[in-house]
């Protein structure tokens, strides 16, 4: 039986998982510095 596997570069930012924006404890959101709020990673570019 033969498996194979792929890999996806992932483009999503790794601090807020591409979505652009940190959910806060206390209730509303922080856009994430990182990525600006586009959920694009800009280390890989």
């Amino acid at each position: 039986m033969n498996h194979s596997y792929t890999q996806t570069k992932a483009e999503h930012c790794p601090y807020c998982e591409g979505t652009g924006y940190f959910q806060l404890l206390l209730g509303g959101s922080e856009t994430c510095n990182q990525c600006k709020g586009n959920g694009q990673d800009h280390q890989s570019k």
